[in-house]
């Protein structure tokens, strides 16, 4: 029989624990197929931070760190400078990056730290019961904002492509999405650039990716994926919002 498709060998055989229909499984699928494609398993270290997004060093077949809650930049950027010639990514979640991380993600990409980051955003808190966080948009219903989320008393989302682009570290940022399979295409080409800039001496990079949490959206995973296509991709466009063209025309 021929083989048409088979797990990536950079994935464990571990049984996924995500809730049925997270998107951890499928990001988890590209950055594996990524950093195998380009041949480089051998020298990668992941770094994962508290939340769902640490039970990702369970998944991944090469090395992987656990970093204090919101710290993985300055894990990741901590391994980088001791392992030159290591491929380096800190895998995050929209509470961990946005929220309790914010300094170090800036600072990190600030410097233009060469680092890839894969950054999944879901709008809310997904391991610690669905409270509100930096990326719920206004009128989200969350443990935490049972009407809605109010801009009056809780302000606005975080929109960190957005924010980060205006620095002059960053070399690459893109958002993407993987709520259908045209856009998981799009969102692996991203995360494979993103370590391909890295390899090249790039600096900075980071690739948002629009996820679902079913469990603490109260959706199945069929509505969970329609939700965030009607709700979250408007409000959090997709798009390249720095490529490295930009930034060599400014070191010009």
């Amino acid at each position: 029989m021929t083989v048409v498709y088979e797990k990536s060998a950079g994935l464990t055989d571990a049984p996924l624990s995500y809730c049925p229909g997270c998107s951890h499984g499928i990001i988890h699928k590209l950055v594996a197929e990524s950093v195998m494609e380009l041949g480089v398993e051998g020298r990668t270290v992941g770094v994962a931070p508290v939340g769902c997004a640490v039970m990702a060093v369970d998944f991944f077949s090469f090395d992987m760190v656990q970093a204090p809650h919101g710290r993985a930049p300055a894990v990741a950027t901590g391994i980088r400078r001791a392992l030159p010639d290591a491929v380096v990514f800190s895998y995050q979640g929209d509470g961990d990056l946005a929220a309790i991380g914010t300094g170090e993600i800036i600072h990190a990409a600030a410097r233009g730290e060469n680092i890839t980051v894969i950054f999944v955003n879901n709008a809310i808190y997904g391991m610690t019961g669905g409270q509100m966080a930096p990326t719920t948009m206004p009128g989200q219903v969350t443990q935490t904002s049972p009407y809605g989320r109010s801009v009056d008393s809780a302000g606005f989302p975080i929109r960190v492509c957005e924010m980060l682009s205006t620095l002059d570290g960053v070399a690459y940022a893109e958002r993407v999405s993987s709520d259908c399979i045209q856009n998981i295409r799009r969102a692996k080409s991203a995360i494979k650039r993103a370590f391909e800039l890295q390899l090249a001496g790039g600096g900075f990079s980071i690739v948002e990716v629009l996820s679902t949490c079913p469990t603490n959206w109260g959706l199945s995973p069929i509505d969970s994926m329609e939700w965030l296509r009607k709700n979250m991709i408007p409000y959090y466009p997709l798009g390249i919002y720095k490529d490295p063209a930009e930034r060599r025309r400014k070191e010009a």
